[in-house]
């Protein structure tokens, strides 16, 4: 059971401001995978766009996305988490409102591209708020509290996308992200937002159009080990539902980011609580193997139940290490960077979910989906070998010498 008072009031963690923004960035992740999941067939059945114009519509929202994250984690200390907050939050819900005008592919392809900037703006200043928000003391718990909130969104809005759009129409879909925007802004005017004041020096630190503005060099080491496990959950993302398909387990399938979801939830108290009591390799190094695990078991999946515990492996592999690793690119960051080192995480995670299913799509013609997974397999066990040296081997109890200071007045 989770512990909602803490004896220092400067180590609690589940306050009011934090259970807001980690609603916010629940609707804000909702009303994405809502769309996501049936923006390719809107765009194949409303304008008979062609297979790849339809991927399009849907990938291009993440390539707005990456735009949004490197502008957003660049400004957002100068501009203040406030401003852009509620610029990225406006900018959402008046664009899910453009989604009931359009009359062209290329205006969808406009709008969507629009949207992924707006929402960008909008999680990356969540993010950088909720590590305001968590102790030092708890950090790998308290970002794997926060992150649970994209992991429930991730679960329940393909299925509520999808059973609205059987049952119903595509405007109903547009009408329920409109409502779920406007909640999210209205939520927004009951946070308390900490402001964190920059010295000359850090103000001198954050101008300038050098790359270390857009890229927090520190969280770069772990966010390209989050990029290969990104780029390994792509391919269960896109192509799950088809092998599915294919092995006669479509049915079976719907179920797994349900079982997922449950595993990541049931694991956060107690992998997040390892994280800062342990150091981050005893979590990441079983993580991620487990990960690997997953896809062998996926790959050899001929039975329901092999397919959904390799939902259980996947949930703790992949749920693990993605809260984990933003932990610790947050960790690893000074104090007045870590909207920086959220947006460089963030952006490396989009690249390879993004970019993933692109990619795969030239192998999985030439190995099938079974060899597809296998392929996948051994890259996240390879993504063991790259975690040790880009960050494993430089952890010392959890401790690696940059660990920032929270304090309720930041």
């Amino acid at each position: 059971m989770i512990n909602l008072e803490q004896a220092d009031s400067r180590e609690r963690l589940w306050s009011k401001d934090f259970l807001i923004v980690f609603g916010v960035n629940f609707l804000l992740f909702l009303c994405f995978y809502l769309l996501v999941v049936i923006m390719s067939s809107y765009a194949k059945n409303e304008f008979h766009a062609s297979t790849g114009m339809a991927g399009l519509a849907s990938s291009i929202f993440v390539v707005g996305a990456l735009i949004g994250r490197l502008v957003g984690g660049s400004i957002i200390e100068r501009v203040g988490r406030k401003k852009l907050l509620f610029t990225g939050l406006i900018a959402f819900s008046v664009l899910i409102g453009l989604y009931f005008v359009v009359n062209s592919l290329s205006v969808l392809l406009v709008v969507r591209f629009f949207h992924g900037i707006a929402f960008a703006l909008a999680s990356t200043a969540t993010g950088t708020i909720a590590a305001s928000l968590i102790p030092n003391s708890r950090r790998g718990e308290g970002t794997g509290y926060y992150g649970v909130s994209i992991i429930i969104a991730s679960a329940i809005g393909p299925f509520i996308g999808l059973m609205i759009n059987e049952h119903a129409s595509m405007m109903a879909n547009f009408t329920l992200c409109a409502a779920l925007g406007v909640l999210s802004l209205l939520a927004a005017f009951f946070m308390n937002i900490p402001k964190l004041k920059l010295t000359a020096e850090q103000k001198k630190d954050l101008q300038g159009l050098k790359l270390s503005n857009f890229i927090e060099p520190k969280a770069v080491p772990i966010s390209l080990v989050s990029f290969v496990m990104g780029f390994g959950y792509s391919s269960i993302l896109t192509y799950l539902m088809i092998f599915a398909g294919q092995i006669s387990l479509a049915q079976v399938a719907s179920y797994f980011f349900i079982v997922y979801a449950i595993v990541v939830i049931l694991s956060r108290p107690f992998t997040g609580r390892w994280f800062d009591q342990r150091g981050a390799n005893v979590v990441m190094y079983p993580a991620i193997l487990s990960f690997a695990i997953g896809m062998v078991l996926l790959s050899q999946a001929h039975h329901g139940l092999t397919l959904l515990l390799s939902a259980v492996f996947v949930g703790l592999g992949y749920g693990t290490t993605q809260s984990s690793a933003q932990a610790l690119a947050i960790k690893r960051s000074p104090a007045h960077r870590i909207g920086l080192a959220t947006s460089t995480f963030y952006i490396f995670v989009d690249v390879g979910i993004g970019f993933g299913p692109f990619i795969l799509g030239f192998l999985t013609p030439l190995v099938g989906f079974r060899g597809m997974y296998i392929a996948m397999a051994v890259l996240l066990a390879a993504g063991i070998v790259l975690y040790h040296i880009l960050v494993g081997k430089k952890e010392n109890d959890g401790n690696d010498g940059h660990a920032i200071v929270h304090s309720s007045t930041i």
